[in-house]
């Protein structure tokens, strides 16, 4: 399961008790972000990861998260980060350039620190899209799915971690 790919949900007996997640935000389309921040925090509730081990730090947008995931992965203060972003497509070349570059930083935070980083970027054409992958409880929530691939990912890195 990926962030963003409307999974079946978390597996069976996942738990995020005792686990310090990283949550990095970007303020632009920050009606759609605040609406993805809300499932994240559902989410990480839902598995019992404590709302006082949760970091939360904003970035301008989702081109410079890769760099707060770096920063707050490196710190050793988490235990899986979560990005939060939404890019919707315009009229140039925009689009295709922050979102890849996004995704690519994102994938190289995650393999060059051993921290997991979950996607929990919109990728969409349009604000109604965002919306919709954006929906309160009952909904489709990408912020929630990313907080159960990073209590997940947590999981599996601390069960491998060398000692």
């Amino acid at each position: 399961m990926t962030a963003g790919d409307g999974g079946a949900g978390p597996p069976p007996g996942l738990s995020g008790v005792g686990l310090r997640i990283g949550v990095v935000r970007a303020r632009w389309n920050g009606h759609i972000v605040d609406r993805l921040a809300q499932g994240v925090g559902r989410g990480l509730a839902g598995l019992g990861v404590d709302p006082a081990d949760v970091i939360d730090e904003t970035v301008p947008g989702s081109f410079e998260l890769p760099m707060g995931a770096h920063i707050l992965a490196s710190s050793g203060r988490v235990d899986a980060v979560i990005c939060l972003g939404s890019v919707i497509r315009g009229e140039t070349s925009h689009y295709e350039l922050v979102a890849g570059q996004a995704a690519a930083g994102i994938q190289q935070v995650q393999l060059g620190t051993g921290v997991p980083v979950a996607f929990g970027i919109l990728t969409t054409e349009d604000e109604a899209q965002a919306l919709d992958r954006s929906e309160g409880p009952g909904g489709h929530n990408v912020g929630e799915d990313a907080a159960v691939v990073a209590v997940e990912m947590a999981r599996l890195a601390e069960r491998h971690r060398r000692v």
